[in-house]
């Protein structure tokens, strides 16, 4: 028993001391850091600063008001979906961001049916569309640098050898992002159009959550549908926004988790991809 408690303290001792560890750590990581970087973590830092103070000043509830008025209006336009998917095609093309928001506000403008059409309608082509222009504009470029590199060499042929199902697994992890992932593939030589496209689709869960998310986010935004609901209703929406966001975290950690297991079981795979 006594050994028990002693474990138990053990383990709640080491909790106490992460924090410590982590502030050593970041403050090490900023020592080391050049005055360009400290500069540019100055910066991150104020902008950060600013943009808190801003939504402070001008109220959330205004912030989300005109949020959800400017959606509405993208929704009613003739051709405002076409806007979206615009928009979801362009941040496909590195080193743009953007994909998961863009869906999120898929959902928020038409609701997580049609907002999900649309983000998964456009994301599959963005970035089949990406990997075709990389592919053929930039093929001999990517080659290049491919056979100076040992460790793209060696995902390569782990790729080649294991086709589909890696292509799927490397495509639903969260690392790489999704921009960088269509950069990935349409890097690697022995990956088809065809694979890239089925592997994309399994994506599609993912891009349904971040749709749901924002069509929850809509109602809550929305002053008059606030006031329509009661407050087991406002705690609810409330519950699937908070818990869609915990369950998207949890999904792309565990996915990244059982992904990155999978593949340093593979022979070839270099450390960097696992």
């Amino acid at each position: 028993m006594a050994t028990d408690q002693e474990s138990s303290n053990s383990r709640i001792e080491q909790l106490f001391l992460i924090p410590k560890r982590l502030g050593k750590f970041a403050l090490g990581r900023y020592q080391r850091l050049g005055t360009f970087g400290k500069v540019l973590l100055f910066l991150w830092f104020l902008v950060n600063v600013l943009l808190v103070t801003a939504i402070i000043v001008i109220t959330p509830s205004s912030i989300f008001q005109f949020l959800y008025d400017e959606s509405v209006k993208l929704s009613h336009a003739r051709f405002g979906f076409l806007i979206l998917a615009s928009l979801i095609l362009l941040v496909s093309c590195p080193p743009l961001i953007g994909h998961t928001t863009l869906v999120t506000i898929c959902g928020f403008a038409y609701g997580w049916k049609i907002g999900f059409l649309i983000g998964a309608i456009s994301s599959i082509v963005g970035s089949a569309t990406v990997f075709l222009l990389l592919r053929f504009l930039f093929s001999s470029r990517l080659r290049r640098w491919s056979r100076k590199n040992e460790k793209f060499m060696a995902l390569e042929s782990v790729v080649r050898d294991k086709g589909l199902p890696l292509i799927i697994l490397i495509r639903v992890s969260p690392f790489p992002p999704w921009v960088y992932s269509n950069s990935l593939f349409a890097s690697i030589e022995s990956v088809a159009l065809w694979q890239f496209v089925i592997a994309t689709t399994f994506v599609f869960p993912k891009i349904l959550l971040h749709a749901f998310i924002g069509s929850r986010m809509a109602a809550l935004s929305d002053g008059g549908q606030r006031h329509e609901m009661d407050t087991s209703t406002k705690i609810l929406n409330g519950c699937l926004v908070g818990g869609g966001i915990v369950i998207a975290i949890l999904a792309s950690w565990l996915v990244y988790t059982l992904v990155q297991k999978h593949i340093r079981k593979l022979e070839g795979v270099p450390t960097c991809c696992g």
